[in-house]
């Protein structure tokens, strides 16, 4: 049975007690309904069916005091108590173990709060503080009509029942505070550890990107050095060239001066100096002639191709659509709200797709090609580069996929997109071939060199996929 709903105790009391019930229930542990509008009354025999009975007294009780507190010893005759079996208010004291009840209106007010009572031995000892220190004449108020014990016990259990509900409002109110600071917890863990994750993201950027600019920066050096050893070897070579040059000359230099010492001393001797004249200015070398700078401009092209051999309508068609293309971004994407303004750029997403590629990366690569589409699905190189890692990774349906989008945005087919053309048309071929599509993959590789056909790579490859499809009919 459920207990009364103002009752402030945890468990129900049966006190069979003539008059008003604080806590009202029947004999034998029949629980009342308590009255929504709050107490009631209850008199001995007003359950229909049940004798009335009468509760016995615990009157023999032991009690000294202080100036602040009164200490109480109740025996209980045998009886088992338990908390629930106690109700204290400020001004009245009640143990109800059925069929023992024991009630005190007490002389002045307590601290039912910092109040306590212990049960041991078969006895209840109880420690009251009192309110305001003072020495009380006795326990219990003496002299106190009927009216007012009524009033008394009233007042304790509507207290009661008020400070539960204080005590459940402030439970429910701490709980809610401490929902409250364990989901501001959450999320400062959530923050701190987001935040170290992005610093981590940071610093393996910056690491890659210190890679990157020593790798280019060995590079550098290592053609500065291939170029300077080149140029070593290539003037060891001249050198013994114009050492043998100058033999020559000098040995052909010494003859003719040898001629013109014996010219001008027979000249000497017939004395025609007219001769003697027109030798000198034959020996004698022309001077330098004095340098000069001509300026020359050209008519501006973007493609340099001769007129007759260009398209020009197809060439202005080409770079209108490149421009029209990097214009064109997505930024509505709810995934750039996370990202930096260099990250929202397709053209460094894609370097740095490029960068993941060449350090063996390709997941990574991936992933930022398939951000820069997002943001710009006209540009062709990203489907080009993405068709290369899917290769990688042996995605070859989707290489294909990629290697088809980009050659329809090759177009028209310029001289500017010839390279691009053949990277597209030989990436969705190799992965033909490696799908076993030998005849498919073929036929890209002759396309390809359509339009390079001075590649020995693609011819070799070409050829040896002929062998392969001729290789295959003879088997069938």
């Amino acid at each position: 049975m459920t207990r009364a709903a103002f009752c402030p105790a945890p468990l129900r009391c049966e006190c069979w007690q003539p008059g008003w019930c604080p806590r009202p229930s029947g004999p034998s542990g029949l629980q009342l309904p308590a009255c929504a509008a709050g107490p009631r009354r209850l008199r001995r025999g007003s359950v229909p069916g049940e004798p009335a009975a009468m509760p016995v007294w615990l009157r023999e009780s032991g009690w000294r005091q202080t100036l602040t507190a009164v200490y109480l010893e109740l025996p209980l005759r045998g009886a088992r108590a338990t908390p629930a079996n106690i109700f204290c208010g400020e001004q009245y004291l009640k143990v109800s173990i059925p069929p023992f009840l024991f009630e005190a209106i007490l002389y002045a007010p307590i601290d039912d709060t910092n109040s306590t009572a212990k049960i041991e031995n078969e006895n209840i000892f109880f420690t009251l503080y009192k309110k305001e220190p003072a020495i009380w004449d006795s326990l219990t108020l003496a002299n106190a009509d009927k009216e007012k014990l009524q009033h008394l016990r009233e007042n304790a259990v509507l207290k009661a029942h008020e400070k539960a509900k204080e005590e459940t409002e402030a439970k429910k109110i701490t709980k809610q505070e401490h929902k409250k600071y364990a989901l501001e917890a959450t999320m400062k863990l959530e923050e701190a550890e987001r935040k170290r994750i992005e610093d981590l993201k940071e610093k393996e950027r910056q690491k890659v990107a210190k890679e990157l600019e020593l790798w280019k920066k060995q590079q550098k050096d290592a053609e500065k050095y291939e170029s300077l050893q080149k140029k070593r070897e290539l003037h060891q070579e001249i050198k013994p060239l114009k050492e043998r040059k100058n033999e020559k000359m000098n040995k052909t230099r010494i003859p003719n001066e040898g001629t013109s010492k014996t010219r001008l001393k027979s000249t000497k001797g017939h004395g025609s100096s007219s001769m003697f004249s027109q030798n000198l200015k034959e020996e004698q070398l022309p001077a330098p002639r004095s340098a000069a700078t001509i300026k020359v401009n050209f008519t501006p092209r973007v493609f340099p191709t001769a007129l007759r051999e260009s398209r020009v309508a197809e060439e202005e068609e080409w770079l209108h659509k490149q421009a029209e293309a990097r214009r064109v971004i997505n930024s509505d994407l709810s995934e750039l709200e996370d990202l930096k303004e260099e990250e929202k750029n397709p053209d460094w997403l894609k370097d740095k797709g490029n960068k993941m590629f060449a350090m063996g990366n390709y997941l990574g690569a991936v992933n930022a090609y398939n951000l820069a589409v997002r943001l710009n699905n006209k540009l062709p190189l990203l489907y080009l580069n993405r068709a290369a890692c899917h290769l990688k990774l042996r995605n070859l349906h989707k290489a294909i996929e990629d290697s088809s989008k980009a050659l329809e945005l090759l177009t028209p087919p310029v001289p500017d997109n010839e390279n691009a053309r053949v990277k597209a048309h030989v990436r969705r071929g190799t992965a033909f071939c490696q799908l076993e599509l030998y005849t498919e993959g073929l036929q890209d590789y002759e396309a390809a060199l359509k339009i390079n056909p001075k590649n020995k790579n693609i011819e070799e490859d070409a050829e040896k996929i002929r062998h392969l499809i001729q290789g295959t009919m003879q088997s069938s």
